[in-house]
This record gives C-alpha cells, structure tokens and sequence, in this order.
C-alpha cells in the first residue's frame, strides 16, 4: 500500500535492495547547514542521534524516499530539518512542564497536585544547603526527620502520633507487616478496590503476611458479618475508602464508629485507610461532603492512612496517623527504613502542612485545591477572552466556540462528581483533531488536551493565567 506525499511515494514496506543507494548516509546529513546548526545549538550526541533515526525511517519506508535528482536537495535539507526538529526534544529534559488544559485538576499522568510556592522555596533552600534532618539541635544529639512534620500533623488531625513514608500503598503496607504479619485482617468485600496502576488491596495484604477475611458482599456489608469473622488469630479491622467508584442503589456499609465497641470488645485495633485525605471541608470545594482526616480521627480508629498530596495538596507521601503506641510500633519496624521519605519530601510537606495551619486561607494558597474552587462563570470569561485572541491567528474554516462543559478532580478523588465549567471547543477545518493532538504533545512546553469526537477540548481551569499565551501560540501554530 503506497500514497503520494510531496510528489514522493510512501510505503510500508521497507525501501527494494536497489533503491538502498539512495539513501543518504550520516555524513551527507552532517555536512548540512541545517544540522551544522543544530550541533552548535544542542549536544552533538543528540543532533547524531536523531540523524541516525531519520536516516534509519527512510530505510524503512516510513519516511518517503525520493528519487528524482530535481528534488533530492530540497528531500536532503527536510531530512535535516526534521533531525533538528528532534534532537530539541531528545536533549532536553525527560522530566519537564507540561501545559495541563484536560481540566483534570488531579491528574496522575500529570504529577497530580502542584506544590503551593511556600513549599517550593521551603524545598529549594533545603535541597541547597545541609539541613538538621536527624539532629535535634537543642541537645546535639542525633534526632527523627519524621519529626520535622510530627507534630503539624497531630496539629491539624487531633492525632496522637504520626509518621510519614513514601506514598500511602506504603502506609498500609507498613501499617499491616508491622500489626497482622502471620494473622487475619477482616475487611469488607465491597472495599477491596483496584486503584491505579493496578494496587489492589488483596494483593497489598498478601504482601505484608497477613490473611485476608473478606465480609459481606460487594453492595452490602453489616456489623454482624464483623461479627462472625473474629477469631483468635484476627489482628486488625481494616476499613477502606473505596476511592476510584462508588457503590449506589441497594447498599449498606459499617462505619468506624460502628466497629469500634466490637473492636474493644476482642481488644483488636481499627485502622482506616482514607486514601485521598483531605484537611479541609470538600463543600468549599464545590464537591459533596467526605469526613475529613480529622473527622476520622475524631472517629476513634487507631490508625488512619491518608495521601499527602491528591486533596492535601502536598507531595507525594503516605501519612499514618494514631494512637501513640501502635505508631512507635512501626517506628521500630524494620520496613520502615526501605519506606522512607527524603529531606526534600519533608521540606514541601512540612510547609503544606504550614499553610492549613497558618494561612487565613489555605485552600487560596494551595494551587490544586484553588483550580478545584474556581467557579464556571469566571472560567467562562476567560474563555471568552482567550477565544477572542485566538480566532484570529487560526486558519479560515475552523470553527471555535465556548461551550458548557466538566472538569474531574481526578487521581481516585471525588469519583463521578463533575465540576462545572466552560470550554474551548475547536473543530480543525483540514486537520485530524488526533493529528493536531499529537503535533501539542511534541511541543516544548508540550501541551494536553482533551478529544471528543471531532473536536478538541481545552479547559482553562487547570490553565495558570501566565500559561495562556503558552496555550495560545501552541493552538495557532498546531490548529492548520
């Protein structure tokens, strides 16, 4: 199968043995103007490496050969200039910024919530300078980095005790090596959940050594199923935040309060794993109610597990939060060295945690949780503003307009709960809306959208306003 693309054909088919010739080598490309510019611009390694790349597609058939000696200057000098084009990409960082106008506040594949600038210049001096990290300065004596957050966080959640490790799978895998290795761990079979990149709790539970019990069924769990599952080898009752879905219709579930006279009663601790914690009311969010971390707290479960970025707004960590004695039990687990935290994790939480405890508005301060507050009208005039700017730098034909549309939480947070807001609807006049797509995903800073239909989406409400003209010559250079 061949098509015509600038008078060259095509193919899928790797170039005949007598075509090969024609292939330009390394050195014909290195000789160009295009890439001698290149290496003076960019690493040589990857000015070569690109040069290799589009040489090797060209064997391939992917890049279209062309033959005719009238055309074979102008074929070279597009070789080149693609080779360029690559090697800005393939030199600069792997890690770096991208554009976020999905509307996804929380997006996973996206780094989820962004630092609050407090954190980032807190992060900053810590990274570049030495820090007291296991010194306690006032004796000399060596001291707990998980000190540096331990009592903001009892501050803030009413608990007793706290520790922090390196995201909150690692939470409740120290939380049940440390207290059910070898024992039974009942849980509701309607909370055993599946979040992203394939955690399941079950497999988490096997991990640590313990046995699972699972109670109930999938819609509807009661206390007398609790109940029944205690035996003398159950360690733990476990409670989890179902996080990604919700169960609706015919249900009944048990709470911790509930749990708590049957935990007493066996002497057995209740842990109670949040995931996606959050410090302030999720109504002034705009989101349906959840208990807060302090809420839970309050609750009287021995432990809860909780994110510290997600709704906190932090970096990513796991916090276990407590009854003082069970978290000096894990203190003294071996695991809890391969789970730790760095300084530079510590330094962005413990100023998070700064802003809920001092801010007269932490949720002003916590870029996440601001994109979440936004309300759509206001959403809706900038939308109006950034279309009246971008029409005319796009080609004639296509067809832009400011339609109501939703924004997601994101990252397992606030499952099925839609935010209200307006967006940039932009239908190409030649273009395939997943061919432009992909020319935003390339650029630097790349750029993501959303694609319904024919259509590509922008929300601005996951936009920072010193973003917009970023998004604005992207979508006038790509849109064609």
């Amino acid at each position: 199968m061949t098509d015509t693309v600038g008078g060259a054909k095509r193919s899928e088919m790797p170039l005949p043995n007598e075509l090969r010739p024609l292939i330009p080598s390394v050195d014909k490309l290195l000789g160009t103007r295009e890439i001698t510019e290149a290496i003076a611009m960019y690493p040589r390694w990857a000015v070569l490496q690109e040069v290799r790349a589009v040489i090797e597609e060209v064997r391939a058939g992917t890049i279209p050969l062309v033959t005719d000696p009238g055309l074979r200057e102008a074929w070279l000098a597009s070789l080149a200039e693609e080779a360029a084009r690559r090697a800005v990409g393939a030199s600069g960082y792997s890690l770096r910024h991208v554009v976020n106008a999905t509307g996804v506040v929380l997006h996973t594949n996206l780094g989820r919530a962004r630092l609050a600038p407090a954190a980032i210049e807190h992060l900053v001096a810590v990274a570049t300078r030495y820090t007291n990290l296991e010194l306690e300065l006032a004796t000399g004596e060596r001291g707990h980095r998980y000190d540096h957050v331990r009592e903001l966080v009892r501050a803030l959640t009413g608990a007793e005790d706290a520790i922090v490790v390196n995201n909150n799978a690692a939470a409740v895998l120290l939380c049940l090596s440390a207290l059910a290795a070898g024992k039974q761990v009942i849980v509701s079979r309607g909370e055993l959940v599946e979040i992203g990149g394939s955690f399941r709790i079950p497999d988490i539970m096997a991990q640590s050594g313990c046995q699972l019990v699972e109670v109930g069924t999938t819609n509807r769990t009661h206390l007398a199923d609790y109940e029944h599952a205690v035996t003398p080898q159950t360690a733990l009752l476990l409670k989890v935040h179902t996080s990604n879905f919700r169960v609706v219709g015919f249900t009944a579930a048990v709470g911790v309060d509930e749990l708590i006279p049957l935990a007493r009663e066996h002497g057995l601790p209740i842990m109670n794993d949040l995931g996606a914690g959050c410090l302030v009311q999720l109504r002034d969010l705009g989101l349906p109610h959840e208990p807060t971390v302090q809420d839970a707290v309050k609750q009287g479960a021995d432990l809860v597990t909780f994110s510290g970025d997600k709704l906190l707004g932090g970096p990513q960590l796991g916090v276990i939060a407590g009854k003082r004695e069970i978290v000096k039990r894990l203190e003294k687990h071996p695991l809890l060295r391969a789970l730790r935290v760095d300084k530079l994790t510590l330094a962005a939480f413990e100023a998070t945690l700064r802003i809920y405890r001092d801010a007269r508005d932490p949720i002003a301060e916590l870029p996440s949780l601001r994109m979440l507050r936004i309300d759509a009208a206001t959403i809706k005039q900038r939308a109006e503003a950034f279309v009246a700017r971008l029409v005319p730098r796009l080609a004639a034909g296509t067809e832009v307009s400011v339609q109501p549309g939703s924004s997601q939480v994101g990252a397992g947070s606030a499952p099925g709960v839609d935010l209200p807001t307006f967006l940039v609807v932009i239908q190409p006049h030649a273009t395939e809306v997943a061919t432009i797509e992909a020319r935003l995903r390339q650029l630097t800073p790349a750029v993501m959208v959303r694609v319904h239909g024919g259509d590509l989406l922008v929300d601005l409400r996951t936009v920072d306003v010193d973003e917009e003209s970023i998004l604005l010559e992207a979508l006038a250079t790509s849109v064609r």
